[in-house]
Formats: C-alpha cells, sequence, structure tokens
C-alpha cells in the first residue's frame, strides 16, 4: 500500500512539473516576435488636442483589431498596439523613448500633430526604428531627408493647392469674376499646421494672380479673436481661408456673426473644421462653409470601398457614429502598414521601407479614395489627396472634386 502511495506521489510531482514546464515555455513563446507583432502608438491623449488625438487613434485601433480578428497577419501572427500618450512635442520625445528601450518597438504610428509627429521621427530616425504618419500635414515631416519616416496622408501643400485649384476652377466662375479679381483672406493659427497650410496658400496664390488681402496669424488658445474678425471685415474678402483647431474655429465664426462679416466664400483647413463637434458648437452659422480635408463620410462611396463597413465597425465598438475623418485616414495609413507586415513577414524597418518602396495601390481602391505610391526620396504617399466637403443642414458632404462628390457645391453671390 505504502509503495503505491509513493507511486502516486511521484507521479503527481511528475505531472506538475510537466505543467510547469509547458506553462513556462509558452510564456515564453509569447514573448517571442515570431508570435506577437508590436506595434507603437504617439497621439495627444491628453491636452488641448486630445478631442482630435484620440479620434486618430480610433482608426490605428480599428484596423489592429480587424487584422486580429482576421487571423493575424504574416502567417497568423497577432498585432499588439501599444500606446504614448504625447500631449507636446517633449512628451512625443519621451515616449517615442519609451516604445523603442522599454517595449522594444521597432515600429511606430501616429500622431495627428505635427510637432508631435516631427519631435517623435527625430528619435525613431536616430534609432532605426520606422515612424508612419498618418494625420499630420506639416511638409518638414517628409521634406528633411529622414530615411525611416514614411507618411500615407497628405501634406499641408497639398491642402494648399485644393484651395487654390477650387478657387480658380470653381468658386471665381460661380461669383461671376476673372480669377485676378478675387480677394482672398487667410486667417490661421500659428503652429506648423497653420503656418505651413497659410504659407504655401499664399505662394499659390501669387503664381495664379490671386489677390492675398490680408493674413490674420493667432494662437489657438486665445479667447478673443475680434481683433482678427475685424481686420478681415476691413480687407473685404471674396474668399476667407480659415485653418483652425475645434475651439478657435467655432470662437472665430461666433465672433464673425456677431461682428457683422459677411464673406461669400468661407473655406476651413481640415482640424476643427470637419467635426461634428463644430457643427454643434456654431449651429446655423456653419452652414455654408466650405471645408478642405481628408475625407469624410458623406462621399462617393464607389471610390471609396469599405466605408460602411468602417463606419459599422466603429460604431459596434465605440457606440457612436465617427467624430471625423481622422480615424478613417488613421484606419486607412495602418491597413497599409499590416499589408506591408504581412507581405514582409515581420517588423523589420529596412525590409518594410523597400517594400514600401514598390507598394502600389491605384486611387479609387482604398476606403479613403486615396491610391498609395511612396516616394522613395521624402516618404511621402504622391497619391494621397484632400476633398473640398461643404456644411449643408448641419452635415458635411464631399462636394468637389466631381469623382468623390455626393452634392453640388453652393455659393452664394
Amino acid at each position: 500500500m505504502k509503495k503505491l502511495i509513493s507511486l502516486v506521489i511521484v507521479a503527481l510531482i511528475a505531472l506538475l512539473s510537466a505543467c510547469g514546464g509547458a506553462n513556462q515555455t509558452s510564456g515564453a513563446d509569447k514573448g517571442k516576435s515570431s508570435e506577437t507583432l508590436k506595434i507603437g502608438a504617439i497621439f495627444p491623449l491628453s491636452g488641448n488636442l486630445a478631442l482630435l488625438g484620440e479620434e486618430s487613434y480610433r482608426g490605428v485601433e480599428l484596423a489592429i483589431d480587424q487584422a486580429n480578428k482576421n487571423g493575424g497577419v504574416a502567417g497568423g501572427k497577432k498585432v499588439e498596439l501599444i500606446k504614448g500618450d504625447a500631449p507636446d512635442p517633449e512628451a512625443a520625445q519621451s515616449e517615442a523613448n519609451r516604445l523603442i528601450t522599454q517595449q522594444g518597438v521597432k515600429t511606430i504610428v501616429g500622431s495627428y500633430s505635427s510637432g508631435i509627429a516631427n519631435a517623435a521621427s527625430e528619435v525613431t530616425e536616430r534609432n532605426g526604428v520606422l515612424f508612419w504618419e498618418y494625420g499630420a500635414v506639416a511638409d518638414s515631416i517628409t521634406d528633411r531627408g529622414y530615411k525611416y519616416v514614411l507618411r500615407t496622408n497628405p501634406p499641408a501643400s497639398y491642402l494648399s493647392k485644393m484651395h487654390i485649384d477650387f478657387i480658380k476652377n470653381y468658386v471665381a466662375g460661380k461669383l461671376g469674376k476673372n480669377l485676378g479679381d478675387i480677394k482672398v483672406a487667410i486667417a490661421h493659427e500659428d503652429s506648423s499646421y497653420g503656418t505651413t497650410i497659410a504659407d504655401e496658400a499664399e505662394k499659390l496664390a501669387k503664381k495664379e494672380g490671386i489677390q492675398i488681402v490680408t493674413t490674420q496669424p493667432y494662437s489657438a488658445t486665445s479667447n478673443d479673436l475680434s481683433s482678427i474678425v475685424l481686420n478681415i471685415k476691413k480687407a473685404k474678402p471674396d474668399v476667407l481661408i480659415v485653418v483652425s483647431y475645434l475651439n478657435d474655429a467655432i470662437l472665430l465664426h461666433r465672433q464673425s456673426k456677431e461682428l457683422g462679416l459677411q464673406v461669400p466664400v468661407v473655406i476651413g483647413s481640415g482640424g476643427g473644421h470637419d467635426m461634428s463637434d463644430f457643427i454643434k458648437g456654431v449651429g446655423d452659422i456653419g452652414n455654408g462653409i466650405f471645408d478642405v480635408a481628408f475625407p469624410q463620410y458623406l462621399i462617393n462611396q464607389d471610390f471609396t470601398p469599405g466605408m460602411k463597413e468602417f463606419i459599422e465597425m466603429y460604431k459596434e465598438k465605440y457606440g457612436e457614429l465617427p467624430r471625423s475623418g481622422h480615424s478613417l485616414v488613421h484606419f486607412m495609413g495602418t491597413k497599409v502598414l499590416l499589408d506591408l507586415i504581412d507581405k514582409v513577414g515581420e517588423i523589420d524597418p529596412e525590409k518594410l521601407r523597400e517594400a514600401a518602396n514598390k507598394y502600389k495601390v491605384e486611387p479609387g481602391k482604398t476606403v479613403t479614395g486615396w491610391g498609395v505610391k511612396f516616394d522613395p526620396k521624402t516618404g511621402q504617399n504622391l497619391l494621397s489627396q484632400p476633398y473640398v466637403h461643404q456644411w449643408v443642414d448641419g452635415k458635411l458632404y464631399a462636394v468637389w472634386p466631381e469623382n468623390v462628390a455626393v452634392k453640388e457645391p453652393q455659393i452664394k453671390k
């Protein structure tokens, strides 16, 4: 009997040892990149930029959720998203260092904000880590000659070009004026976002012979823009280009109404102008305002395949409709990255950059309608494009160019 009990105890010890060993092996395997692929994400999730920062992050999260649900990438590997909160450039550098040194990530995505993107990408470049930008627009992000930077979204110069093209090819005719007689005013917040778009718009307008009658920079944190409004009113423009974040956009348009500023054509530049919170904040004042921006949701879905599915996924996960197109473009950019990882089979910055240089998608084949073709010298996607939208009855519709439009632009002379 004693012998039998001893045998049972030995067997139990052997079984427990085997289980412990199996668990240890499984835990070790989980940490290996062959099982889980880590992607870092840097966004302003707190502070003044948090609203659009969070909206942008949601797009990344949805793309990775979708990939994992569909079996992963690169032969069934799951993707783990490790986020970092960067409300300002200093925090962006700190978070980039943390993700690289402590988490061991080899690629980082972001970031919505140009200041954050510039700061984070300095760190990734020094460390040979690939940085993917999906939403920040400053041209400097891809103009510095960095090897490890790729951007899927259009830069500020593309937005400025769309402003001028729209004025030249549509607005002037509808106002019944020659291009040289059109008077344009620009109001912009004074960070790299607003300054870059405004400066480029001025250059392009000058080339076309369009008059810029006044340019009014201001701080996005200002609580009084009446002097800006009065200066614009004095200049009597036919067109007002506005580059703003959310709160300053609402303030500017409210004070324009209060001070009697009337401009036939007002064109926003993404940022606050394409958020549902903007129209809530300005009410009927917003109807008729144009917005040159990333693709929004009331758009020709024949040119943006997958749009309906994206909206459904968003609503299911977050319990509301998307708040702006920022989540959409970050979803699209992450889909490109995941596709490249799937082709390469791992997260290797050198291999991914090489694969990206050969990657090609025609316009009208992605959820944003953008094509994909990276410039080998800069990492900029040459086939991305902003569109012109307009607020009509509290909704933001794509109106120009024709391949994305679901409504005609409405201009009152």
